[in-house]
Formats: C-alpha cells, sequence, structure tokens
C-alpha cells in the first residue's frame, strides 16, 4: 500500500533521503510522494521525526 504525507510535514528532507525508489520529492517546503511509484515499504515513516508519512 502506497504512503501519503500528510499536513504534520515539517520540510525536512528525511524521508526522500531514506525513499528506495526516489518517489518523495520537495514541493516548495512540503514533501509529497508519489503514488504511483510508492512500493509501501514504509522507510519514509521510520524516519520522519514528526510521523507526517501514513499508508494511504
Amino acid at each position: 500500500m502506497a504512503y501519503k504525507i500528510t499536513d504534520k510535514c515539517i520540510g525536512c528532507g528525511a524521508c526522500a533521503a531514506q525513499c528506495p525508489v526516489s518517489c518523495i520529492a520537495d514541493k516548495g517546503g512540503r514533501y509529497e510522494i508519489d503514488e504511483n511509484t510508492c512500493i509501501g515499504c514504509g522507510g519514509c515513516s521510520n524516519v520522519c521525526p514528526v510521523g507526517a508519512p501514513e499508508e494511504n
């Protein structure tokens, strides 16, 4: 199941650095996940300091 980044995002970029398929992009200080590319590994959720990535 793909992940999405919620409004909790603080724009630190930890999630993007952790993503093995590079599906997370900075959208002006906030990060977004490309649902079509996300493999649902949860790596982004595990490193996010505020728990912004959640299963979609």
